[in-house]
């Protein structure tokens, strides 16, 4: 069992793998090497589609958006991840509602007022 080291087609993260993990990852994305967190993005971005596009169409559109943010591998994984984790366990940050309904209340109020100057 060789170790190889390869870097992802999409991020640039290099991680370092068996051959055969390798061949597996390449078969699954139309030859393309991606790691871990830019293979679960492709998934996600493959089931999350009503027409599922497919895989080959979710590849292509994930490495579009690396392109776009090249900076630091490490950075946009650990950014990633924590994206991943609160999707996942729901802890992503909902609205307060009770805040929501009290400026609804006090926008109501103010506007009320000035309704009520312009009648008189």
């Amino acid at each position: 069992m060789e170790i190889e080291s390869v870097k992802c087609e999409c991020c640039g993260l290099r991680e370092d793998c068996t051959q055969d993990y390798i061949a597996s990852v390449r078969a699954s994305f139309y030859g393309q090497w991606l790691c871990g967190l830019c293979c679960e993005a492709v998934r996600d971005e493959a089931s999350r589609k009503k027409a599922h596009p497919g895989v080959e169409e979710a590849v292509r559109a994930h490495m579009a958006f690396c392109r776009m943010f090249r900076s630091n591998p490490a950075v946009r994984v650990a950014d990633g991840m924590r994206q991943m984790l609160r999707r996942r366990s729901g802890d992503m940050p909902k609205p307060d509602s009770s805040k929501k309904y009290s400026a609804v209340q006090s926008m109501h109020t103010k506007f009320s007022g000035a309704v009520s100057d312009i009648a008189v």
